[in-house]
This record gives structure tokens, C-alpha cells and sequence, in this order.
């Protein structure tokens, strides 16, 4: 009995001492953002923080096996999608965040898929297999992501500013395809982007 209490507390206090790390990035107010930018109906998920909120520069691997940071986006509006191969709303979402890379070659954006499966060997098998060998995706199989934002949500997008701060989210499935995205995107990326 004494072994299962001992337990217990070890992982209540492993529980808060998460908690309290995840709250204090997330707690990091760093500007204020301004005004909101008006929302078209397809963004009405998307929330655009008042603040601006500072977070730490975390490691994922590419496809590769090198490692990738956020960072290396800076001077850029950064949109991270997390997805997973479990997720049907994801595979939705996946050709049309393609089109939106593509769309946006060149310009001050970065669109950036990581995979939150814990196990990366098969993620290219199921993109492959739904016919989407050029999409390009990180992963993060040991949760490093959860130091910068919650993933207990799939698909989920963050926006992070040109100096890598968090901006804004929407959590769940949106349609990237609608005609009214890509001119909010610009209007973010004015925004954020510089």
C-alpha cells in the first residue's frame, strides 16, 4: 500500500511540476498584439492572442533524422500544423495545407506539419500510401511540442510571429481550402510576418 502511495505522489508531483512549466511558457506575455485582425466565417476557430507570448526553442527530427527548430523560421509568420496518422480530420487537412505551401512558395510564411505519432518510421508509408509522397513533415515523438503548446488535440495549428513568439491558434479541423483564407493569411503575415 505504501508503494502505490508513494507512486501516486510521485506522478501527482511529476503532474504539477508539468502543469506549472506548460502555464509558465504560455503565462510569458511579451507584447501586446494590437488590435485583432477582422475575422472572415471559415477563421472564427482561429483565435489571435492578445499577447504575444514567448516560448523556448524545443528539438524535432525531419525525415532525415536531423534535428529542426523553429528557429530557423524566424524573419517568417510560422504556421505549425500537428497532425497525426491516427487522425482523420489531419488527412483532410493534409492536401490542402500542401496546396497552401505551394501557394506561398517564396513569401515570408513557413508552414510546418509535425507528426506527433509516436513512431516515425510509419508516417511515410501512410503518406505514401494516400498519395502524398512530397509532403514533408517533422516529428516529435518524445512530446517536446508540449513545452511550447498543448497536442492533446489533432489537428491543431499555432502561429508564431517573425521572432518565433506565439501568436495565435486554432484547434481542430479548418478547411485551408476556402477562398476566404489565404487573404486572412496575408493580413497575418503583414502582421507577424516582418
Amino acid at each position: 500500500m505504501k508503494l502505490c502511495s508513494m507512486r501516486l505522489i510521485l506522478l501527482c508531483s511529476f503532474v504539477l511540476l508539468n502543469n506549472a512549466v506548460q502555464a509558465h511558457s504560455l503565462q510569458n506575455k511579451l507584447y501586446d498584439t494590437g488590435e485583432a485582425i477582422p475575422k472572415p466565417r471559415i477563421m472564427r476557430g482561429f483565435v489571435e492572442m492578445q499577447h504575444a507570448r514567448g516560448v523556448p526553442d524545443v528539438p524535432f527530427i525531419d525525415e532525415a533524422g536531423k534535428t529542426q527548430t523553429l528557429k530557423q523560421h524566424q524573419g517568417k509568420l510560422v504556421l505549425v500544423n500537428l497532425w497525426a496518422t491516427w487522425c482523420a480530420p489531419c488527412l483532410r487537412e493534409i492536401p490542402e495545407l500542401q496546396h497552401l505551401k505551394q501557394e506561398y512558395q517564396g513569401k515570408n510564411i513557413a508552414i510546418v506539419p509535425i507528426s506527433i505519432d509516436e513512431e516515425p518510421k510509419d508516417v511515410r508509408p501512410f503518406l505514401t500510401q494516400h498519395n502524398f509522397s512530397d509532403y514533408q513533415t517533422w516529428f516529435d515523438p518524445t512530446q517536446n511540442i508540449e513545452q511550447i503548446i498543448p497536442a492533446n488535440v489533432v489537428p491543431a495549428t499555432y502561429f508564431f510571429d517573425a521572432k518565433g513568439n506565439l501568436v495565435g491558434f486554432v484547434r481542430g479541423y479548418l478547411d485551408w481550402g476556402d477562398k476566404d483564407v489565404i487573404p486572412y493569411l496575408d493580413k497575418l503575415i503583414t502582421k507577424y510576418g516582418q
